[in-house]
């Protein structure tokens, strides 16, 4: 691949309608290649929390963010070829929450692949999510790359089916951010072996792209930002060349370079999440924690949300975080040092330590 010739300036004036007042993370996506006829962009949308209060009666502010992530994506030009949604579109599984957001993503105007959160699943594990969009994990190519869906928001099956008494009590479990009941997440053995088979008809060049709603590695326990067995699908992605992954669940800025994957995540359209102070001391094995995200209000709901302009180029990611009332972001892959960098943040002193690589 060849470094992509649309220019951020270029798309925000072929996008203007998104510098207007308001703040969503829509994350559009270029892939160049050496054939051009190739090149293509794809928007992501995440986390929109869908919450049914009563009646016909939604949490207004969750409303709006997906509402204008559909509306903004919808004016993209050039038209992306897809958009995946990357988990979350409920608050608490609820039938008429899944069915209010399903609605606002119909309006898109473009093929959807659809992530499930753990918000979307601990109601029904998933039933009624399939119904709407089809299996919890699938892949499929374009154009020269592999794309793969995880679902990594399972867990032990003791915690699952025998601990509590309703599955209304596990989906609120679960839905805490903080509450030590909740469970790690995981991918499974299952899928692990499906992941397996998968990856194994991809030849070592292939670009592969992974969505997934946790984030693939051990961030910080305490928050369930962790997936317990990252390791091992870390090991199946790393006999290819160039692997991405690109998560939601966190609310925040984060990126990561563990061997040939690069880590990123993805802003909400409901809500940022502070960064937990003990993240310096927790005991995480990741080799770069991310810098802190500049939240300037936190009694404004939308502080600290944006969408992402990504540009891929060899294989790499430069993700460029547009925060509507705050500081704007730049974390890029460095191949001098062969990991993403915040310049900005770093140059500033700001940078937390790397941690011992695992």
């Amino acid at each position: 691949m060849e470094k992509s010739s649309l220019s951020r300036r270029d798309f925000l004036k072929s996008a203007g309608a998104l510098a207007t007042a308001g703040c969503l993370p829509l994350t559009t996506v270029e892939l160049a290649f050496a054939d051009q006829r190739k090149n293509f962009t794809f928007a992501y949308v995440s986390d929109s929390h869908i919450q049914h209060i009563k009646g016909s009666d939604f949490v207004r502010n969750w409303d709006r963010g997906l509402i204008r992530a559909v509306a903004e994506t919808n004016l993209l030009t050039p038209k992306p070829d897809f958009v995946v949604f990357g988990g979350d579109l409920a608050q608490l599984g609820k039938k008429s929450e899944l069915d209010h957001g399903a609605e606002m993503l119909a309006r898109l105007n473009n093929k959807v692949y659809c992530v499930m959160g753990e918000h979307d699943y601990y109601l029904d594990l998933g039933e009624y999510w399939s119904e709407l969009y089809g299996p919890h994990y699938y892949s499929w190519d374009h154009k020269g790359v592999h794309f793969v869906v995880l679902n990594s928001i399972l867990t032990y099956d003791k915690w699952t089916y025998e601990r509590w008494p309703t599955a209304e009590q596990r989906m609120n479990e679960m839905a805490g951010l903080d509450n030590p009941n909740g469970s790690p997440f995981m991918v499974g053995k299952k899928q692990l072996e499906w992941l397996r088979q998968d990856l194994a008809k991809v030849t070592k060049e292939t670009p592969v792209v992974v969505f997934s709603h946790s984030p693939i590695q051990k961030i910080y326990k305490g928050w369930n930002f962790w997936t317990e067995d990252a390791e091992q699908v870390q090991a199946l992605l790393r006999p290819l060349d160039d692997v991405t992954v690109i998560y939601g669940h966190v609310h925040q800025i984060q990126y990561n370079q563990i061997g040939n994957i690069s880590f990123h995540a993805v802003m909400a359209t409901a809500w940022p999440w502070p960064y937990p102070e003990s993240y310096a001391q927790a005991e995480s094995h990741l080799a770069r924690l991310t810098v802190p995200m500049n939240r300037a209000d936190p009694f404004f709901e939308r502080d600290a949300t944006g969408w992402q302009f990504v540009d891929m180029a060899s294989g790499r990611v430069a993700m460029k975080y547009n925060l509507y009332n705050n500081t704007n972001r730049v974390v890029a892959y460095n191949p001098k040092t062969g990991q993403p960098e915040d310049t900005a943040y770093q140059d500033s002193g700001q940078r937390v330590s790397p941690q011992v690589h695992y």
